[in-house]
């Protein structure tokens, strides 16, 4: 019985089909085009950027503590009684108010004192009290803590400046993965599809062959059950690919499906690993952040050591307006003075802030002593990770040539009978297996070398290592 191959339009064409179609409906995008988009519209980053704009706006605030204060007040004061002097109250009010001076001195006027204050007593102030001024106040000397505070404030702005580009280093890396795993997916679609490709012509050799006797059918369905399971792995191939470009579209922001357009690369050798370190210790970011976190316990130690010091400010004050009272004319128009407050007891534990602001620089010294040593073992680990997948990639050059020859001559074994089917679907298999763990490696060589890059502060270099000094990988 003669069982012929499945009708359906050829491989070939449909797939050209699909992909024409495909094309004109992507978005093709560059590495550095993506990464420029990432930075541009990603909403994570625009928060930073945002908390670094606010933390300006602190600093840009703390400078205005060495200025002086001004205001203008304006009080509407309403007593129960006019306030008024009578002579009286004058004379008892001197030494000699209750002597014989004082009823020598009424008598020489032929007044008695209730006479004399009907007469002359005077009105100070009327019931209601309207007065408007401007006061001004200058801190000279605060104990240090003017410039402790803007020292804190430009701290905070360091760290939120080396927040924004920790976080752009991850996302630079997060966009390698995604990226270069499309990349990755599109590749082994194609090796798949090499593979369904070559097993179905094995298959209708196998069907010629069984035709003319010179198989068995055993051999035969040996042919087709490959291809079948070839098909099966070229569609999960497929939806690995759109499930990845998915993620990378979505990454971008993009309205239609992104193709990469940039390949994966190789190169011949990498710097030597002390370059990457000696960087990443004087470069990191999160290392920054430490030294930040630092300058803003030293500003809070100076804060709460000035609280020991006299505070020093000049006072000035003018009358705006004053009603037409005995009072007002004689108060001064303005007045302008030097103030020293000395502080004795202090209820808000200022002693013990000094030493908790002492414990907070210690934390930090540690926490970045220990950074170091996990960046040293980070960088170590992933430079060896980059060297391992790059000698993987080289070491299976000879595999896939191997391989490829190995096709060639089951297929013409098989042809003429010295072969069986099964070696030729376990050579076609090895070959399809081969190249996908070399577009692995590639892979892995690719994110490596972006996560060395992101951590040493070197993700700038990219283009380089892409463009320069890269082996393109097809």
């Amino acid at each position: 019985m003669i069982v012929s191959p499945p009708k359906a339009k050829p491989f070939s064409l449909a797939l050209l089909i699909s992909a024409l179609c495909f094309q004109a409906q992507a978005a093709t995008v560059s590495f550095d085009d993506a990464w420029q988009r990432v930075r541009n519209h990603n909403d994570e980053l625009a928060a930073e950027k945002s908390n670094v704009e606010k933390a300006e706006h602190l600093q840009e605030a703390s400078r205005a503590l060495s200025l002086p204060r001004v205001t203008v007040s304006a009080n509407y004061t309403y007593l129960d009684d006019p306030i008024q002097i009578a002579p009286s109250d004058i004379i008892a009010s001197t030494p000699a108010g209750n002597s014989q001076a004082a009823s020598m001195l009424l008598q020489s006027l032929h007044m008695t004192s209730a006479q004399l204050d009907k007469l002359f007593t005077s009105q100070l102030t009327n019931r209601d009290i309207l007065t408007s001024s401007v006061r001004a106040v200058w801190p000279v000397f605060l104990g240090g803590r003017i410039m402790a505070a803007q020292d804190i404030a430009k701290g905070k702005t360091q760290e939120a400046k080396y927040m924004l580009e920790m976080k752009e280093h991850a996302k630079f890396e997060d966009l390698s993965n995604y990226y270069f795993g499309v990349v990755l997916a599109q590749q082994v679609l194609e090796t798949r599809q090499e593979a369904e490709q070559g097993l179905e012509k094995h298959y209708k050799n196998a069907l010629k062959m069984e035709a003319q006797g010179q198989i068995a059918k055993v051999e035969r369905l040996q042919a087709q059950s490959s291809y079948d399971k070839a098909r099966v792995e070229r569609l999960k191939a497929q939806r690995n690919l759109e499930i990845a470009q998915v993620a990378l579209t979505k990454m971008l922001k993009l309205q239609t499906p992104a193709t990469p357009t940039t390949a994966l690369f190789v190169n011949e050798s990498l710097p030597d690993m002390m370059t990457f370190l000696n960087q990443t210790l004087s470069d990191y970011p999160g290392l920054h952040i430490l030294d930040a976190k630092k300058r803003q316990a030293s500003g809070a130690l100076d804060v709460e050591k000035g609280k020991y010091y006299p505070e020093v400010f000049v006072y000035g004050n003018y009358n705006l307006y004053e009603e037409d009272t005995l009072a007002a004319k004689t108060a001064p128009d303005w007045a302008i003075g030097v103030g020293v407050s000395i502080p004795l007891l202090d209820s808000s534990g200022r002693s013990d802030k000094v030493k908790a602001a002492h414990s907070a620089m210690t934390q930090v010294n540690y926490l970045r002593a220990q950074a170091e040593q996990d960046l040293t073992v980070l960088v170590e680990k992933t430079y060896r990770e980059a060297s391992q997948a790059l000698e993987e990639y080289e070491g299976l050059a000879s595999s896939v040539a191997l391989a490829e020859e190995s096709v060639s001559l089951r297929e013409k074994a098989f042809s003429q009978g010295l072969s069986t089917s099964l070696d030729v679907v376990d050579a076609e298999l090895y070959l399809a297996s081969v190249k996908t763990q070399r577009l692995s490696a590639a892979y892995h060589y690719v994110t490596a070398l972006s996560r060395l890059l992101a951590v040493s502060g070197g993700i700038n270099t990219f283009d380089d290592y892409e463009n320069y000094k890269g082996l393109k990988v097809n």
